[in-house]
C-alpha cells in the first residue's frame, strides 16, 4: 500500500476511535482509548522510573527526537514536540516527512521546543499537556523527574538513544491508547521495507558498520555506532549484517557508540560498507589516510557519505514517518556502495 494510502487508512482507524470516545484526531493531540470507550489505566515500565497513565490524554506532548511522529502516523496531532535540529535543509525546525504528514492532516504547526540547550521544561509546561512521550530520548533522571512533575512521561526502555524504531512505536502508541493502531503501522512499514529491499539483492549479505563523528582533519581515531545504536540496528532491517568487529565491541559495552584509535583499523577488515556523516572532504581524508586507506571498505570505494546538512542525512536513522520518505534513496548509495565492495 502507498505511503498516503497507508497513512490515510490509519488515520481514518484513528478517527473511527477517537469518535468512540469523544475525541477528535485533530484537535491538540488527542489519543483514543485501548479498544473501547472507557480507558483503563496503562502502567508502563521503563528505565527510568514506571509511569501510569491514568486518563485519556488529550493533550499529547513530545519532547527528543522523533517521538511526535508516532501520535502524526496515528493521525494525533501533538500540542508541542521537539524542534528538528539536524537534517533540517530550511531552518523552520520541521523535517519534511513531518510538514508533509501535517499539510495532510490539514493541521497546523505544533509548537516547537528548542531544545539546543536541553529540554525547556518550561515551554514543555506551557502546551499543559496530558501526556509527555519519549520513548526514543536521551532524558537523564533529573530530565524525567522533571518533566513528570508536568506530566506522565513515557521514557526509553532500557537504553538512552538505543530505541529500536519499533518499540518506539509501539510504547507511544500505546501511551496515547492507540497500541492496536501502533502494530498496524509497524505491520506496515515492514512490507514497506520489504518490499524495498527486495529491489537491491546486491545488499543482502553484506556487512557494514557506521562512522560517526570523525573529525577529516584528524583521523588518528574514529567513532562507531555499537549496535546499541538504532542506525546500526536498522542494517538488519536493510538485507545489511553485523561484522563480527562490531558485534564482539557491542557485546563489552552497553554504548550506543565507542571509539579506536587508527593503529586498530584492521580490526574492521570484515566492513564491506562503510556509512558515515560528513562531506566529500571526509572521504577524501579516508582515503588519503595511511592507515584508514587500508581498510576494504575505503580501499574499495564503499563508502556511504550522508550530507548531515540535508534531510537524507536522517535516513539512517528510522523513524515512522521518515521511512518511508528516505527508504528509496537510502538503499540507492547502500546499492552503488555494495557494487564496489
Amino acid at each position: 500500500m502507498p505511503r498516503a494510502s497507508r497513512l490515510a487508512a490509519l488515520s481514518t482507524a484513528a478517527l473511527l476511535a477517537c469518535a468512540l470516545t469523544a475525541c477528535s484526531a485533530a484537535s491538540g493531540g488527542e489519543g483514543g482509548g485501548e479498544g473501547s470507550g472507557d480507558w483503563t489505566p496503562i502502567t508502563i515500565e521503563h528505565a527510568l522510573g514506571t509511569t501510569t497513565i491514568e486518563s485519556k490524554p488529550e493533550r499529547v506532548a513530545t519532547v527528543n527526537w522523533a517521538n511526535h511522529e508516532v501520535p502524526l502516523a496515528l493521525g494525533v496531532v501533538p500540542v508541542g514536540m521537539a524542534a528538528a535540529n539536524f537534517g533540517d535543509d530550511d531552518g523552520d525546525g520541521v523535517l519534511p516527512w513531518v510538514e508533509e504528514r501535517l499539510e495532510e492532516l490539514d493541521a497546523e504547526t505544533p509548537v516547537l521546543f528548542d531544545e539546543t540547550d536541553g529540554i525547556d521544561f518550561e515551554a514543555v509546561a506551557d502546551t499543559r499537556p496530558d501526556v509527555i512521550l519519549a520513548a526514543y530520548s536521551g532524558l537523564t533522571q533529573e530530565d524525567y523527574d522533571t518533566l513528570s512533575e508536568i506530566a506522565p512521561v513515557v521514557a526509553y526502555p532500557e537504553t538512552a538513544w538505543g530505541t529500536p524504531w519499533r518499540e518506539m512505536i509501539e510504547l507511544n502508541s500505546r501511551a496515547i491508547g492507540m497500541a492496536d493502531e501502533g502494530a498496524e503501522l509497524i505491520s506496515d512499514l515492514e512490507g514497506e521495507i520489504e518490499a524495498a529491499v527486495a529491489e537491491h539483492p546486491e545488499i543482502e549479505g553484506r556487512s557494514a558498520m557506521f562512522l560517526t563523528h570523525v573529525d577529516a582533519t584528524d583521523l588518528s581515531e574514529v567513532s562507531f555506532y555499537t549496535t546499541h545504536d538504532t542506525r546500526a540496528q536498522f542494517f538488519a532491517d536493510l538485507g545489511l549484517e553485523t561484522p563480527g568487529s562490531i558485534a564482539d565491541a557491542s557485546a563489552e559495552t552497553d554504548q550506543f557508540s565507542l571509539t579506536r584509535s587508527a593503529e586498530r583499523a584492521d580490526s574492521f577488515n570484515d566492513v564491506d560498507i562503510i556509512v558515515t556523516y560528513g562531506g566529500d572532504d571526509l572521504v577524501e581524508s579516508l582515503e588519503e589516510d595511511p592507515l584508514l586507506s587500508q581498510m576494504p571498505a575505503v580501499a574499495d570505494g564503499a563508502v556511504v557519505n550522508l550530507p548531515g546538512e540535508e534531510p537524507l542525512g536522517t535516513a539512517a536513522n528510522p523513524t515512522p514517518l521518515s521511512i518511508s520518505w528516505v527508504l528509496e534513496d537510502y538503499l540507492a548509495l547502500l546499492s552503488a556502495a555494495a557494487g564496489e565492495a
